[in-house]
């Protein structure tokens, strides 16, 4: 029975679960991201909390705390000011997919190094944009409503001439064209009508044909 025993079965013993632990989390602090499987990475982010948290108070003891557990006192220096502003969340996972071979989930797991003021100012200036868009926009359309009747006006005064012109010179181009066309239909119909009168004459000659052959071949010897 596992009383007292906390924390995931890593499929290793003790001592080689612990090495492994602190090389992750060395790695980690290297790197500021390393791969691995999701539950080795679930397994050491609280190990990483607590080294940030020591290193972020600065005070003996715990800068001792977090070179015992890290094993580097030059990482423990960086991280002390690094993550000055944030109060928690120093890890970020992301998802991979699952390994070939064994089918195991793969993660990528980095520090979050970004600043925290900077999401901050970026929502307060969008809510600013947004409350002083309507205004703007309202201004911009009177503007526009007021400017459109000059601009027709000065364009119908130019153009008014030229336009008539041009139309006059389309319907032209239209009346040719459907004349043209309601020919060339007339024509193609008389030449239907011909082909139809004579396709019934060659009828009424083959039929008038064959009534005779057969008057001859009834007719007596």
């Amino acid at each position: 029975m596992r009383h007292n025993k906390k924390g995931r079965k890593l499929g290793t013993s003790s001592g080689h679960t612990k090495a492994m632990r602190k090389s992750l989390v060395g790695a980690l602090f290297t790197n500021d991201r390393i791969k691995t499987v999701e539950a080795r990475a679930k397994e050491i982010r609280p190990d990483v909390d607590k080294i940030i948290t020591w290193a972020k108070k600065g005070d003996l003891h715990s800068r001792r705390l977090a070179i015992a557990a890290l094993g580097d006192k030059e990482l423990v220096r960086e991280e002390q000011g690094q993550f000055g502003d944030r109060q928690g969340g120093y890890t970020r996972i992301l998802k991979l997919g699952n390994r070939k071979g064994d089918n195991a989930p793969m993660v990528i797991m980095e520090l979050v190094t970004e600043p925290v003021g900077k999401k901050k100012a970026k929502k307060d200036e969008a809510k600013a944009d947004k409350k002083a868009a309507p205004k703007k926009t309202t201004k911009k359309a009177a503007a526009k409503k007021e400017e459109k009747p000059k601009v027709a006006e000065d364009v119908v005064e130019e153009l008014s001439e030229d336009q008539a012109k041009a139309i006059e010179a389309e319907a032209e181009a239209t009346e040719k064209a459907e004349a043209k066309e309601a020919k060339e239909e007339a024509a193609v119909e008389e030449a239907q009508e011909e082909l139809a009168e004579k396709a019934e004459e060659a009828a009424a000659k083959d039929a008038e044909a064959a009534e005779a052959e057969k008057a001859e071949k009834e007719k007596p010897e």
